[in-house]
């Protein structure tokens, strides 16, 4: 969505630039030194571009996030981020997909095994923690939506889908008698995936921290020793 194909002196340049990155405001030429390197900071493409975004919605919020805020943290003009994205909330959106496209793809994959329900519940609990380590930034974004966009209601309705294929493996579960049948299934559900969630507030990758299958480890062990009916003896 190029805005305009003009260098910043306001010459017409003779090829259209390169959709693939995103380049901050040219610095000054230097004639005395024309083979320099470009200084100041590297080309953002889209990805690098959207770490970005998400990273200051989730310490600003998105309401308070302006496209000026992320002009100055990227360190590239508004046309550049224009150039790209036609407005803050496709930004948004693509956070939003990020998150949404790995929960499902991981409900996808539960949903074509041939496994009992308990045993799928808990590879669905796993595959979760999996996509929330690995896109923590996105998923921790979903899970501040509060419905004040039709970005964030579109979301908000996937996410819903997401929760219903959770309640019904439980109710599934609980009718083959492996899952406590004292809670109501949509109850166990939100309890279950609150415990996942809650991770977004405390859990940071880094060198020290415990991997993704340790962190499946631990919330299976945790929710599903609760869970799971107690057969003989």
């Amino acid at each position: 969505m190029a805005h305009g194909q003009t260098t910043n002196h306001g010459q017409t340049s003779n090829s259209p630039p390169d959709r693939g990155t995103l380049l901050p405001a040219a610095a000054p030429s230097t004639p005395s030194a024309p083979s320099a390197p470009r200084r100041g900071r590297p080309g953002y493409d889209l990805e690098s571009l959207l770490a970005v975004a998400v990273t200051v919605f989730n310490e600003r919020g998105y309401d308070g996030t302006s496209m000026e805020d992320l002009s100055r943290r990227l360190g590239i003009s508004k046309s550049s981020i224009y150039y790209h994205v036609d407005s803050k909330e496709e930004l948004l959106a693509l956070a939003l997909g990020r998150a949404l496209d790995g929960l499902f793809a991981a409900a996808d994959q539960v949903q074509a095994s041939d496994a009992t329900a308990i045993e799928r519940l808990e590879q669905l609990v796993r595959g979760s923690v999996q996509v929330l380590a690995d896109r923590l930034p996105y998923v921790t974004l979903l899970l501040r939506a509060r419905g004040n966009t039709s970005t964030e209601r579109l979301a908000l309705a996937r996410r819903r889908e997401f929760d219903q294929i959770v309640a019904d493996l439980v109710a599934e579960a609980e009718r083959d008698g492996d899952i406590r049948p004292d809670v109501d299934p949509a109850v166990t559900a939100r309890l279950l995936f609150g415990l996942v969630n809650s991770l977004i507030e405390w859990y940071r990758p880094g060198r020290k921290a415990a991997s993704a299958d340790d962190l499946a480890d631990a919330v299976c062990a945790v929710a599903f020793e609760g869970l799971r009916t107690r057969k003989g003896g």
